[in-house]
């Protein structure tokens, strides 16, 4: 897998409407109704290249959220001319992008790697197959799984978290929160990449400014 696609897309110009996420490149936009939503939609499914790019499109309320792939890893040169149309389709109805909309969350379930199960979840979320090591939801309404290995040294043997993918500059403002509501900070040694963040029951919640903060990190 290379970062070279990802990485392209976050240093291109023209692309600032939308955010890289873990499942790719996604973007909403608020035409100001569902019905303007809709007419949106379908002015997006004609931008060339887009019908059958393995894009995924969702209405709710006054906002259409696009999402050009569902992984990071199949980010290609053509998606920036792809999002640079989509956005421009947007403005044409009138649509502002919202980039404190756009998120991601993943249910990451860890294991050893002899104990690592990808396909019993996939069978029991009824999820496909978008890489080795995850499942997604074909019709992108629940959170993607992925199967993150265990080192076989540790004690631990199997564990699950919740990772939060947001825009970069969106972080900030999801720590305090999450802090002011009787968070706790677990570990920082990640940042700016991530934060591990857990409950008063000690269950845990990773706040990821990466991949889209990789324009800014080091």
């Amino acid at each position: 897998m290379s970062e070279h696609g990802w990485r392209g897309f976050l240093a291109a110009e023209g692309v600032e409407d939308w955010v890289v996420l873990h499942g790719g490149a996604a973007a909403v936009f608020r035409p100001g109704s569902m019905q303007e939503a809709v007419r949106l939609a379908a002015a997006v499914i004609e931008v060339p290249g887009f019908a059958g790019a393995g894009a995924l499109l969702t209405i709710a309320d006054d906002g259409l959220t696009v999402r050009l792939n569902r992984d990071i890893w199949q980010l290609e040169p053509q998606h920036v001319e792809l999002a640079r149309a989509v956005s421009a389709c947007a403005r044409e109805h009138g649509a502002v992008a919202d980039r404190s909309a756009v998120q991601e969350v993943q249910l990451a379930i860890a294991s050893t790697p002899d104990a690592i199960d990808v396909g019993f979840w996939r069978a029991v979320l009824g999820y496909k197959t978008m890489g080795d090591d995850n499942g997604v939801d074909p019709f992108g309404h629940g959170s993607t799984v992925w199967m993150q290995e265990l080192d076989t040294a540790k004690p631990l043997q199997h564990a699950m978290h919740i990772d939060v993918s947001l825009a970069r500059e969106q972080v900030e403002g999801r720590l305090a929160a999450a802090l002011a509501a009787g968070g706790r900070l677990v570990d920082d040694s990640n940042a700016p990449g991530y934060w591990t963040l857990a409950d008063r029951g000690g269950n845990r919640v990773c706040i990821c400014a990466w991949p889209d903060g990789s324009r800014q990190l080091p």
